[in-house]
């Protein structure tokens, strides 16, 4: 627990998100590409050793938190072993499609996690261009023919925005100009924006109609040097923190120009009462001691769901989340994990059809599952800043993407030397 409210500037890992989709925008490049602000945790590793596998020249350098990419120009050396892409998300869903531009036989597989999570909409996609997946969950095999046939493909929107983003960063790699045209709604949003902007990072363009069609030109990319932003789904535990106990947390790094989405966490903070102040290179948040309830669609935001579970017991009335209905098929069922927990912790909170409502209320003592859930893990361990008790089961999951989470997060509990209230 603290001692008083936090004054902290916080520093958070470099984005999950971004580095891997540059890590694949790299690999396929043709030249050399230095990427800085590298996030290494296990998921990002994931996607190194598999890039590394397949022929792949990457060089580290964990001190400066630099890697140095030569890329294969489109052209992916043949593999025989199998491929793991550990329990991450981002790097099966974006390998898929870079394998089948591939030669030979690819075995794609991974944590008993990641074996029960749906591919069949990205193998579809790719069956309609050219490429010849067996199997809709892992482990998968992928036929590489070479480059991909190109042309019109349709994906649903609907289950990851994940099938999208990977069809969308080996698609330049197509014989013809690839068209893909968005069935149903598309969640996520900001994470497809994401990878439009590291995609014209490299030298490729997408062309748009909104978020419904999207068509990619057949050239490659081209080298680039890219400075990773930090992650801001990470530092929305932190601005969870101060939320909930009247302290003051800066994040350098993330403001007004950031090409991630889930900073718009702080903009529910700030409709439930907290004070922010966005800048073009930071943000903070300050709790005012008044938190409102709110009824909040967080479809393009939903990795911070879980951010505003442990925000919600302290506000004045419900917090009703919507729209993330599809966020039961992540590491675990996230909208049913969050109820079990809080239920466990004496909080009120019901499951609905997409989402979940949580009522006021104070945490009890309580040890928390995980269910082998990073963001489990680091927002439930926000509440320990002012309930007693609170402990974390397997608190080492949180290496998925932030290993050095519990050391940052002791520092909002450090007086050694709190920062003079400044605003900004």
């Amino acid at each position: 627990m603290l001692d008083r409210p936090p004054n902290r500037t916080v520093t958070v890992p470099g984005s999950k998100s971004h580095t891997n989709r540059a890590l694949v925008c790299a690999a396929l490049a043709f030249g050399t590409s230095t990427l800085t602000g590298v996030l290494f945790a296990d998921d990002t590793e994931a996607m190194m050793q598999l890039l590394s596998a397949v022929g792949v020249a990457i060089e580290v350098d964990r001190a400066e938190h630099r890697v140095t990419v030569t890329g294969v120009d489109g052209v992916v050396p043949p593999h025989s072993g199998v491929l793991d892409a550990r329990q991450s998300g981002t790097t099966s869903r974006f390998a898929l499609p870079l394998l089948a531009l591939g030669q030979g036989r690819y075995v794609l597989d991974g944590h008993e996690q990641m074996r029960v999570r749906p591919f069949d909409d990205l193998v579809d996609a790719l069956a309609t261009l050219g490429a010849r997946v067996e199997g809709a969950t892992l482990p998968m095999t992928v036929f590489g023919g070479g480059r991909f046939s190109g042309g019109a493909v349709e994906i649903p929107g609907s289950v990851s925005s994940q099938f999208l983003s990977g069809l969308l960063l080996s698609a330049p790699y197509a014989i013809e100009p690839v068209h893909v045209q968005i069935t149903g709604e598309l969640v996520s949003k900001p994470y497809v924006d994401l990878t439009l902007a590291t995609m014209e990072s490299f030298g490729v363009r997408v062309d748009r109609d909104g978020y419904r069609r999207f068509t990619v030109p057949n050239h490659g990319y081209g080298a680039a040097d890219l400075a990773i932003e930090p992650d801001a789904s990470a530092a929305s535990y932190f601005f969870a923190a101060a939320a909930i106990t009247g302290g003051r947390v800066r994040v350098e790094g993330l403001g007004r120009g950031t090409i991630q989405g889930d900073l718009r966490f702080v903009e529910i903070l700030e409709q439930m009462g907290a004070d922010v102040v966005r800048s073009e290179g930071a943000t903070v948040v300050r709790g005012t001691g008044t938190l409102r309830g709110v009824d909040v669609d967080m479809a393009d935001i939903s990795d911070t769901a879980q951010s505003l579970a442990v925000v919600a017991p302290f506000a004045d009335g419900p917090v009703r989340v919507t729209g993330i209905g599809f966020i039961r098929k992540k590491e675990t069922d996230r909208i049913a994990a969050v109820v079990t927990e809080l239920r466990r912790l004496g909080i009120d909170a019901t499951e609905d059809a997409d989402g979940f409502t949580v009522y006021p209320g104070f945490p009890r003592p309580a040890t928390i599952e995980t269910y082998d859930d990073h963001r489990m893990a680091m927002s439930f361990a926000v509440l320990g800043l002012l309930a007693p008790g609170i402990e974390i089961a397997d608190p080492d999951c949180v290496a998925k993407t932030f290993p050095d989470f519990f050391t940052v997060l002791d520092t909002l509990r450090s007086t050694d030397s709190q920062e003079a209230v400044s605003g900004s």
